[in-house]
């Protein structure tokens, strides 16, 4: 078997994301080995889950550095010292900064609950349903320099209801956002990734398209 993927994954809240990714390892679906949980949230729930799992697990509260610059070297720091092959940003609610970003470029990967490049930012689903869209969804993407605007690696599609609500709509993409993340991680343990010139390519083929999520649970053009 090849060598297990070294991640690091970044939450601020549930976790539910995180225990997503916990579980897929747990049933040999990924070939990871989560070696660090970062929260900048004290009380963040899916610390739970990183204690249950037996992760190394540190909070790094952003509210106690007094500029930001402070806490994204400290947080780049922290990142570094797991030496991570890939970083996930699973939920984590703070903006990624130059300091940050730099070290790890084109191997630090976000989800966001929107199908880019529609939406960016927060309050997504009430934006969604606001336009009257259709369809709504979530995202992965590299994480660039630009709020949500790095390449998008995969995507998932979810038809709006009649009647929905933003409570609605985000309770019924969430399981679908965590079968997204796993098959995504999924995809960085079995091919090459990478994030080149503003496109995503996979085995050194560039993707016309965000890739997507079957019913499967795998990912395909």
């Amino acid at each position: 078997m090849s060598r297990s993927l070294k991640a690091t994954v970044l939450i601020s809240g549930s976790g539910s994301n995180l225990k997503a990714l916990i579980s897929a390892r747990e049933s040999g679906r990924l070939n990871i080995e989560i070696n660090h949980v970062i929260s900048n949230v004290a009380n963040a729930g899916g610390l739970e889950h990183a204690e249950k799992a037996g992760i190394r697990s540190t909070v790094l509260e952003h509210g106690t550095f007094g500029r930001r610059e402070d806490f994204d070297r400290a947080l780049a720091l922290l990142i570094a010292a797991g030496k991570p092959d890939l970083v996930v940003l699973a939920g984590f609610m703070r903006i990624i900064g130059p300091q940050i970003l730099e070290p790890f470029q084109g191997r630090m990967i976000n989800l966001h609950p929107s199908l880019l490049p529609l939406y960016r930012g927060t309050d997504t689903y009430r934006r969604a349903l606001e336009a009257g869209d259709h369809q709504h969804g979530a995202s992965i993407h590299f994480v660039t320099e630009e709020l949500d605007g790095g390449p998008v690696i995969s995507q998932v599609v979810i038809p709006v209801e009649p009647g929905d609500s933003p409570d609605s709509l985000a309770s019924r993409l969430s399981p679908m956002e965590h079968r997204l993340l796993v098959a995504t991680v999924e995809l960085f343990t079995t091919h090459k990734v990478e994030c080149r010139k503003g496109s995503v390519f996979v085995d050194g083929a560039e993707t016309a398209a965000p890739l997507k999520l079957q019913t499967n649970g795998k990912l395909s053009a």
